[in-house]
């Protein structure tokens, strides 16, 4: 009995192996909004063509739509025997509006029906991944606003290095979602090209208008070359390289988040709902939310590589490794969207203790920068020197088991005898997150400013 997918050049069925290895529907029917929205392009182009009747494209278009209501409705039957989402559509068609289905394959190839289908899953993923990751950057930006004033000590190498506040400290992570969208964006605008049409590899004779079937579909036009367009991954890996760094930055906010929480740093409170227990000892509020989003960052950058190594030694054209892109990116995407839903729900509802957060600033020597500044502005030292000077006090401020304003006068002018008594006013921590007015500093005003230019900007997005 010949395959019924393959018509006469196969004179038995598959393997039982074959099949199980063979077989994508598993996972590829999620394309099915896609393959169909693509399939009825294709039938309405054919038409127009005279390629095919016009009769028989309305019933092809007619038998898709109540496919499509099966399918949304839970009633659709997948096989593994007909392989892939494509096949089962199509057998369900025929089934439905008998020879007319058979009509549907003209000038078309499963090679680029699958490149169309998944650009097509790829640009609806990034926009709705770019409207999560909207949302994150609006949850930090009222973060932002409300703690403009709110100090914190700012780390480098996780030790205390300068007070910040912790306005700014969102806004950082502001910009990191603003270059994660811009990424998803430059990665969507590359994508949008459509590859149908390219069939097998070589194109067809038939005289099709693909670029009728391409703003059917909201591409911006045709690719420019079948051998290309059916063996191009490169929207999949461009938008999973995005994935990977987005995820990163969650995983770095996760950290903080799990870092802040700690008794040790009482910096911030996540809420209940956020956090879990522990099964034996009660006093336990563990941050595995964070902890999660931290660790399915792996996920995201796993699917990466999976994929760069399935396409790192593919000839042109197609080759059925290419089936291996689909399930990595999937669960990387779907981690990524999750990821983004709880940090952001984390950032919303977190509470600040802006007290230990203060509390902590004001320890660690943080102000040793703004006395080796004043040191040079009041005393004209250059800097290196006044380097020296400020490591100097704050070894002696250690010994004494003070901060630097815990030094007196005297003791200060043992190193440097020209420092007068207006150094204290530079040694605050509130003078010293004041004073970083360069743009892009942690000082206050700046920190509204900033808020206020990312609010104006989302808010004009929105209107474009």
């Amino acid at each position: 009995m010949s395959n019924k997918m393959w018509g006469g050049r196969f004179g038995e069925s598959p393997d039982a192996i074959m099949e199980e290895i063979n077989a994508s529907v598993g996972f590829d029917k999620r394309f099915a909004p896609q393959d169909i929205r693509g399939s009825k392009a294709h039938a309405r182009m054919l038409a127009k063509q005279g390629i095919i009747a016009s009769a028989d494209a309305d019933q092809i278009v007619a038998g898709l739509e109540a496919i499509e209501g099966e399918i949304e409705a839970g009633s659709f039957e997948f096989s593994r025997a007909l392989e892939d989402i494509h096949m089962n559509i199509e057998a369900r068609l025929k089934e439905n509006i008998g020879e007319p289905a058979g009509r549907l394959h003209t000038a078309r190839s499963r090679n680029d029906q699958v490149a169309t289908d998944f650009k097509l899953y790829m640009r609806d993923t990034v926009d709705h991944l770019d409207t999560q990751l909207r949302a994150l950057q609006e949850a930090l930006l009222a973060k932002a606003d409300a703690h403009a004033e709110t100090v914190m000590p700012g780390f480098t190498h996780l030790q205390t290095a300068q007070p910040v506040t912790f306005g700014h400290h969102c806004l950082a992570y502001v910009e990191m979602t603003a270059r994660d969208r811009g990424r998803f964006a430059d990665a969507r605008k590359r994508l949008n090209e459509s590859p149908l049409g390219s069939a097998a590899l070589a194109g067809t004779s038939f005289l099709i208008d693909r670029q009728m079937t391409a703003e059917a579909l909201g591409f911006d036009g045709p690719t420019r070359n079948s051998l290309d367009a059916v063996s191009d991954r490169d929207f999949v890996l461009e938008t999973l390289s995005a994935a990977a760094i987005a995820a990163i930055h969650l995983s770095r906010l996760a950290e903080e988040l799990v870092i802040w929480v700690t008794p040790g740093f009482n910096f911030v409170r996540l809420p209940d709902s956020l956090t879990t227990g522990s099964s034996i000892m009660p006093q336990k509020k563990n941050p595995d939310a964070a902890e999660l989003v931290r660790a399915k960052t792996g996920r995201v950058i796993g699917g990466l590589t999976t994929l760069l190594v399935v396409m790192k030694g593919l000839p042109l054209a197609y080759s059925k490794d290419m089936q291996e892109d689909k399930e990595a990116a999937f669960d990387a995407l779907d981690a990524l969207s999750l990821c983004i839903a709880a940090m952001t729900a984390m950032v919303a509802r977190l509470e600040v203790n802006e007290a230990n957060m203060r509390e902590a600033a004001a320890k660690g020597f943080s102000t040793a920068t703004d006395l080796a500044d004043w040191l040079v502005r009041a005393l004209g030292l250059p800097f290196r020197d006044a380097h020296h000077v400020t490591g100097t006090l704050v070894a002696k401020a250690e010994a004494k088991g003070c901060d630097l304003d815990g030094l007196t006068l005297a003791e200060m002018q043992e190193v440097e005898p020209r420092i007068t008594d207006e150094v204290y006013g530079v040694l605050g921590i509130d003078n010293s997150v004041k004073s970083r007015t360069s743009f892009g500093g942690t000082a206050p005003d700046n920190v509204r400013a900033m808020a206020a230019y990312w609010q104006k900007a989302l808010i004009q997005e929105t209107k474009s």
